[in-house]
């Protein structure tokens, strides 16, 4: 992308606190955020005893640190949380809750200003000799972070002084002629940013860009550290830790202009914009790394695609709004808000994904907590930063970044001037913008023109000719009027979405999206599954909204084909059968996995060719599996669902992981006793990736009353190969269960995508 930096003047957000948001979808969402998600982790936090850990640390209780070692950062996120909460909604109740929180912080403090309980309760004497893995730095900064918001949101200082001590203690430690050193999780650069937009210390603003500066000796490409940052071409590693570096990185360019920074920020913008982002929005692919791996690689079942990340994402690119002033930028925090953040967090409020996969067999499901909560925590102190994006002002000028429905007021050019947003967006393109000043003045009103809106109409008052955008947005200069209003239309056709050739995963596949809403379907909605089903290209899509359904959603539907279930067994070749018609329904990727379990697909096949297979039933299908060691599903031995191969990571399977070299068994018990003469075992082997293989041998026994077990009569061998359903056919037996006796390789395990019986 062609930029050049905004010269007429900066570019600063208008903040929540100034923004009330009064719309039918974030609306509810800020409300549900305050009262369920914010009161549900603080309760996570006391019972999970990161509260606890302070009081010991304290010195006010006497117990053991339990925990993470960077456990401290995710109460510090909620304290954040509150903050905000506290800026729209004062609460007494709430205030002397925080307020005895920060006591407990201001407890555990030592003399020095340090404060990191882990260090205190379990290691004091190895403080800062390991920054590459132990967090200090990381800690720091959220802690840094919530006392800003605290200061901003209350006026209050004393979460502030805890800070600033820390602060000062990092200050007296690291920095040129001292301590030399990098963070190895990103964070403490863009926290020192915030408190020195507070104080006005300069020191803290220098010690953020030290930090930065002294990146990449290390070859330490999982954390950033494999090149000066002045000189990396990619984005590497860690997704969450690139964005907050990234995003550190910018807030340093806005305050001490570095052309060599700022344009390795564009490269690094251009690397991700162009070959490493989810359609939702989401970035980082690979478990293995939480992060980023090469261009197009975007597995969509497997995707890590980190809730952290997407809101690590949205952070910097609102920063890179601010530099360039270019709506490219705020297309990307949109995309992430409505589709890879919002999956994040159930409708309820109270479950969160760690990762947001686009696809699933039906067993990936949010959960209240984690042991690692880094995900949750940040939810919460999110959602209530979110109306301070919609808005921001320059010199002479108004940004309308986000069609939100909300009341604003802000300060442009001295004056004071509040606009008023009416709007159904995300499910409707008109909005409504009134304009308010307090006397008449002159200013230019920038509005965004979305990048997935192909055309828009506006009214103005006294401007009937057409309004053309530059770098994203409309600009109308004028004198406004009280009472001014701005009409926007843009239509909202459900458009087919195509990937890059080069994306492997999505070839011969489309995706759905109606404004800034990417589409999913689930088995709930499409006749219990739903990976079956292809889209053909001439389908005919309409859309509808349904008010009653997922909090009132707008679903897309149209004409689509499922693939057939086929019996193959005792056939090479047969006829083929014809599609099954189906009605197809589409939610939006937020809202999966709000309802009963079921499978989803983001990413549809156009021919029911490239559509996911499935065996036949069996007698296995009915059966109740058990093992003597589960890692996976142990439902989906006998799912019916054909892999590609043995090493199809997108295929539900069953492991014995993390049971290596072993003798071990998996089971099946029929409701009555059946006659069985076979058994037909599809392999799992991860071996190029992972440590499942293949066996180094196996048996069936069967057992007339679940029991007793005796070995079959086998008339063949035990097949141990890659990528195909090994079958064993053995003398007829009248089984009440069957076992599988597997004997794992040295040093490996083992695992099973598929398991029929015959």
């Amino acid at each position: 992308m062609t930029r050049a930096r905004k010269g007429d003047s900066a570019i600063e957000p208008v903040p929540a606190s100034a923004v009330d948001v009064t719309d039918a979808f974030w609306a509810p969402r800020l409300e549900v955020n305050r009262t369920v998600t914010l009161p549900h982790s603080f309760r996570q936090c006391e019972a999970t005893n990161r509260v606890r850990n302070f009081e010991a640390a304290g010195g006010l209780i006497d117990a053991k640190f339990d925990g993470i070692y960077f456990n401290d950062s995710d109460l510090y996120k909620v304290v954040e949380a509150a903050a905000h909460s506290l800026a729209r909604h004062p609460d007494d109740e709430l205030d002397a809750y925080v307020d005895g929180l920060i006591a407990k912080f201001a407890a555990a403090q030592e003399d020095d200003g340090y404060l990191n309980t882990y260090f205190t309760l379990v290691e004091p004497d190895k403080k800062w000799t390991n920054l590459a893995d132990m967090h200090e730095l990381y800690c720091a900064g959220h802690l840094i972070e919530a006392a800003v918001a605290h200061h901003r949101a209350t006026g209050k200082s004393n979460l502030l002084d805890v800070a600033v001590r820390f602060a000062d203690h990092i200050d007296g430690v690291f920095g040129p002629g001292k301590r030399s050193g990098v963070p190895g999780h990103e964070e403490i650069e863009l926290a020192l940013v915030k408190l020195y937009e507070l104080t006005n210390e300069r020191r803290y603003l220098d010690l953020a860009a030290f930090f930065i500066d002294e990146r990449g000796a290390n070859d330490r490409a999982y954390a950033q550290d494999h090149a000066p940052v002045r000189e990396q071409d990619s984005i590497e590693g860690h997704a969450v830790r690139a964005m907050y570096l990234y995003a550190a990185v910018a807030d340093i360019v806005r305050h001490s202009p570095d052309p060599a920074l700022l344009a390795t920020l564009d490269r690094i913008w251009d690397d991700v914009a162009l070959g490493k982002t989810y359609i939702t929005g989401a970035v980082g692919p690979s478990a293995h790394n939480e992060g980023f791996t090469v261009p197009y690689d975007l597995p969509n079942d497997s995707a890590y695609a980190e809730t952290c990340a997407a809101i690590a994402t949205a952070l910097w690119n609102h920063r890179m709004f601010r530099l360039h002033g270019d709506g490219a930028y705020m297309d990307v925090v949109e995309q992430s808000l409505y589709n890879g953040f919002l999956s994040g967090i159930s409708l309820a409020g109270d479950d969160f994904f760690y990762v947001n996969p686009l696809g699933s067999h039906g067993h990936h499901h949010r959960q209240p907590w984690f042991g690692c909560a880094c995900c949750p925590s940040n939810v919460v102190r999110f959602v209530p930063r979110v109306p301070g994006y919609i808005y921001a002002t320059s010199e002479n000028a108004v940004w309308v970044n986000l069609f939100v429905g909300s009341r604003a007021t802000m300060s442009v050019g001295g004056q004071e001037v509040e606009l008023i947003q009416e709007t159904d967006y995300p499910w409707d393109g008109r909005v409504r913008i009134t304009v308010n000043p307090a006397e008449p003045a002159t200013y230019a009103l920038h509005v965004r023109v979305p990048g997935w809106c192909s055309r828009q109409s506006m009214m103005v008052p006294d401007r009937p000719e057409t309004l053309t955008s530059q770098d994203g947005y409309v600009r109308i200069e004028r004198e406004w009027q009280k009472g001014d209003v701005v009409e926007i239309d843009m239509p909202m056709p459900v458009d087919r979405i195509v990937a890059h050739p080069q994306v492997k995963a999505d070839r011969g596949r489309v995706a759905l999206r109606r404004g800034p809403i990417t589409y999913c379907a689930e088995g709930v909605d499409n006749g219990g599954s739903v990976r079956d089903i292809a889209l053909p290209r001439d389908a005919r899509l309409a859309s509808r909204h349904e008010p009653d359904l997922l909090g009132g959603v707008t679903v897309v539907t149209g004409p689509a084909s499922r693939r057939p279930v086929a019996d193959w067994d005792g056939h090479l070749y047969r006829q083929r059968a014809e599609d099954d018609d189906v009605d197809l329904v589409a939610i939006p990727y937020y809202a999966w996995d709000n309802r009963d379990a079921s499978d989803m697909t983001v990413w549809f096949p156009e021919t029911t060719g490239l559509a996911q297979g499935r065996y036949a039933p069996s007698a296995a299908s009915d059966a109740a599996p058990a093992a003597s060691h589960v890692n996976g599903h142990l439902e989906a031995l006998t799912d019916g669902i054909v892999p590609d191969a043995s090493d199809d990571a997108s295929a539900p399977r069953f492991t014995w992981w993390d049971r290596k070299g072993a003798q071990e068994w998996v089971s099946l018990t029929f409701p009555e006793t059946r006659r069985v003469s076979g058994v037909e075992v599809y392999w799992f082997a991860d071996g190029g990736r992972g440590q499942c293989h293949l066996p180094e041998s196996w048996e069936v026994e069967w057992s007339p009353d679940g029991d007793d077990w005796r070995p079959v009569e086998a008339g063949s061998g035990y097949g141990v190969h890659a990528d195909i359903l090994n079958r064993v056919t053995f003398e007829p037996v009248d089984a009440r269960a069957l076992r599988l006796s597997v004997q794992l390789r040295e040093g490996v395990s083992a695992g099973i995508l598929e398991w029929r019986v015959v």
